[in-house]
């Protein structure tokens, strides 16, 4: 039994500049319980086959021994295990080869936990470097075993290979809704051009926000978006209702050309930016408070008129940034057509900005990866892992109706359209 009796430390034990004591006492409770269950999980196993025997009667398998002592890295620190060794001496009829003993507690691979192997990933992708792991983690954990450079590059390979993967699934049996669009620009170190990737993020018809496809394109031109959507469309991927994106003319011409149904919104997160570059910054706050009243009002005439107010106030000195409004109003304001719970979501690319602020934080502190497909892997895992925290779009059962062809008049259901539209045509 475990006992600790205070007041008996000597001043010179070095423990006192090493690992604190509840940390050892910690890994050593881990240490106890570990070892007893894989005691009792070998005597489980033994039991089952106890009446099998050979020939001569001895028992086909028995207990024998044990293995070396081995560390394993846990979230309570490093520990080092015994596990016990079991001769089975059965058969298989089918195959003909011998029956094996393997720990479902500890593989004979395992030298890390789950969640340390979960982790590591996680702590390269926000920023640490695959050299700092051992110094970083060595003291925290006890030990720095498999936190080598050679583990952290191991694991971009298998990003790689995720990432290839997920590039060819077939899309047949999902279907977007609603689409956001942008790309991102990342420094390569080792190369002279940037990494340009192409991101597109949908809403199944269950409300649910996912990553449809992330690629490798070249200055977000209109070619590059087309070959992305085509590659889409031949995995079976439906056409939209509508794609939310910046006014970046190429991926409205390739949606055109690929998708020639789907309706398009503009983001208002990028206009205002594009308005207000074309304003000093002595108007930028009475501009940004009439705007509020376009892209915020509460039905599509209020924004019209909004629109009438802002171009009578500005028009006169500025009429490229009342221009900027005026010749994309339609797609500005196409949001007004679809449920008003979903207005929040429609009216920019929040969702891929938010997501791409994790993915610049780390390009910017590894001054950015090393090659472009190391560079495509990485934001795949981080777009991935934010993927977990995404929620459904506001009143997700609206989301079927919209694919179904429901019409809804400044963000309310019509029940009978044609019946509506009769008297007003009257």
């Amino acid at each position: 039994m475990l006992t600790v009796v205070p007041g008996t430390a000597d001043a010179d034990d070095p423990r006192r500049d090493g690992a604190a004591l509840i940390d050892e006492l910690v890994r050593e409770g881990a240490r106890r319980i570990l070892a007893e269950a894989l005691q009792a999980e070998v005597e489980d196993y033994i039991a089952r086959f106890r009446g099998e025997r050979d020939e001569n009667g001895r028992r086909l398998v028995v207990r024998n021994g044990s293995h070396q002592p081995r560390e394993v890295l846990t979230s309570a620190g490093a520990v080092e295990v015994t596990v016990p060794r079991v001769n089975d001496r059965r058969i298989d009829p089918e195959t003909g080869e011998r029956a094996r003993f393997t720990s479902a507690i500890l593989p004979p691979w395992c030298r890390k936990t789950p969640k340390i192997t979960e982790v590591l990933p996680l702590l390269y992708l926000h920023g640490l470097s695959s050299g700092d792991f051992a110094p970083a983690l060595g003291q925290f954990l006890g030990s720095s075993a498999g936190l080598s450079a050679s583990v952290i590059t191991r694991l971009t390979e298998t990003w790689k290979a995720e990432q290839r993967s997920f590039a060819a699934r077939d899309l047949s049996g999902v279907d977007y809704v609603y689409l956001w669009v942008d790309g991102i620009h990342v420094n390569i170190r080792l190369e002279e051009h940037k990494l340009c990737l192409l991101v597109m993020i949908g809403v199944r018809s269950d409300g649910r926000k996912e990553l449809v496809a992330l690629a490798d394109g070249y200055r977000e031109s209109a070619e590059s978006w087309a070959d992305l959507l085509r590659d889409c469309a031949r995995r079976g991927m439906r056409a939209p209702v509508l794609a939310v994106g910046d006014g970046a003319l190429g991926f409205w011409g390739a949606l055109r050309e690929v998708f020639p149904k789907t309706r398009e919104q503009r983001c208002w997160f990028h206009k205002i930016a594009n308005v207000l570059g074309a304003l000093p910054k002595s108007a930028h706050p009475g501009a940004k408070k009439a705007l509020a009243e376009i892209w915020n009002a509460e039905d599509r005439q209020h924004a019209l008129d909004a629109v009438t107010s802002f171009k009578a106030a500005y028009g006169a000195k500025f009429g490229k940034a009342v221009a900027k409004i005026t010749d994309d109003l339609e797609v500005l304001l196409a949001f007004y057509t679809y449920p008003a719970e979903h207005w929040i979501h429609l009216r920019t690319t929040n969702p891929i900005e938010s997501t791409f602020a994790t993915v610049r934080h780390r390009t910017k502190v590894t001054r950015g990866p090393g090659s472009r497909a190391a560079g495509l892997a990485m934001a795949f895992k981080l777009i991935q892992a934010a993927q977990d925290r995404w929620r459904a779009v506001n009143a997700p059962q609206l989301v079927a109706l919209v694919r179904a062809g429901a019409v809804f008049v400044n963000g309310k259901l019509v029940e009978r359209p044609a019946e509506t539209s009769q008297p007003e045509a009257a």
